[in-house]
């Protein structure tokens, strides 16, 4: 296996790749990475049997292959020894004993490498149910929903993000059972049948960095166990969590007792100066006094090592009877970064019951359910 390429285009895919790669690898091999030579491509594969991530690069001026073949190689090493070449291109030579050698200008390294025949092969999936949508609706979409899932595996099924995809809208929700956020979105050419997919949060988060600012078409092909998301050169395969997921539509209250409305950047900046007491306690909890008589909203948290913090709060609107809440202040920062829109709309139905975060816009399809803290 020989071949000379250039340096930057070469990082670019291995970057992807390096996303799979973990460093507590359960199975020892795939803490390398396998290269593939072909007449006509390089593929790179990465992988931790959660997450896969193949690259293609194809041959041209910038990849010339001198012959065929496949290693693997120890993935940190070999990503720190190419970013650190010095030319623009670099070439890779596979030697007997699965020595490989590394040249580029006056640099010259030689690694030891495995048989790329002992690596796990790829799942194969089908794309009889494959769809494709925008990479900026997935990604938007991920944003809003994937902070929400469990991080505890005790009920593995929370750790992921439930998707359900329809000809016409993707709707996706996560809970870790202390909150909830639900996002839903219109598809011009969903799948032609409901389809239902669990996906572990840890690999949605990878998937967005892939996905970028930009906004590549994405195919989605789902599979039994697992789901293949294909986008441009980049082929990402994620596991899928079985079980059966909450049925969370029960759990949204339909009515509310108060309505506040607030500026998004005003309540951002009161949260995070009452939370810097807070995260010195033990108690991680702030409490929100709505007062619809003197229409005033109070923010306040303590610590007992340290002090108090009060703070009324600007607000919109408020309607509705006074209420005294109190919940943990970061399941609500991550609600209001999540958000769409410069304002927002909070309901309340008691002290003890959750309540609910959406956008000031009601075209938009969005929801988040704060569980509160009993302080009493």
């Amino acid at each position: 296996m020989q071949f000379t390429v250039n340096r930057n285009l070469f990082i670019e895919n291995l970057n992807n790749v390096m996303r799979a790669i973990s460093s507590r690898a359960t199975i020892p091999i795939l803490s390398g990475i396998k290269l593939t030579l072909t007449d006509t491509e390089l593929i790179m594969i990465g992988s931790d049997s959660d997450i896969s991530i193949k690259t293609s690069v194809p041959v041209s001026d910038d990849l010339v292959v001198g012959s065929t073949g496949s290693i693997v190689l120890t993935a940190r090493f070999f990503s720190e020894i190419i970013k650190k070449l010095p030319g623009k291109d670099f070439s890779f030579e596979v030697q007997e004993g699965f020595q490989t050698k590394i040249v580029s200008e006056n640099s010259e390294f030689t690694i030891n490498g495995l048989d790329a025949n002992n690596y796990p092969r790829l799942p194969e999936i089908p794309d009889d149910s494959a769809f494709k949508l925008s990479g900026k609706t997935l990604r938007e979409i991920i944003n809003e929903t994937q902070f929400a899932v469990a991080t505890s595996e005790s009920r593995l099924v929370l750790t992921g993000v439930h998707f359900t995809f329809n000809p016409n809208e993707i709707n996706a929700v996560a809970t870790d059972s202390h909150r909830l956020s639900e996002r839903s979105l219109k598809l011009e050419n969903g799948p032609q049948v409901k389809t239902d997919l669990i996906i572990p949060g840890k690999s949605l988060q990878e998937l967005s960095r892939i996905i970028g600012e930009s906004d590549p078409e994405v195919k989605v092909c789902p599979g039994e166990s697992q789901v293949l998301f294909e986008i441009g050169n980049i082929s990402f395969y994620s596991r899928l969590l079985e079980g059966n997921y909450p049925d969370t539509d029960r759990l949204l209250p339909t009515e509310s007792a108060t309505t506040v409305k607030f500026d998004l950047a005003e309540l951002s900046s009161a949260l995070d100066r009452a939370s810097l007491l807070t995260h010195a306690g033990r108690n991680n909890v702030v409490k929100l006094t709505l007062d619809t008589q003197k229409q005033q909203v109070r923010l306040s948290g303590e610590s007992a090592e340290i002090g108090n913090v009060e703070e009324n709060v600007t607000f919109g609107e408020l309607t509705g009877d006074d209420l005294m809440i109190s919940f943990n202040p970061d399941y609500l920062r991550d609600a209001l970064r999540a958000s769409e829109t410069d304002s927002v709309v909070m309901k309340f139905t008691q002290p003890l019951r959750p309540f609910t975060v959406t956008p000031d816009d009601k075209t938009i399809d969005f929801i988040q359910l704060i569980t509160p803290v009993r302080t009493f």
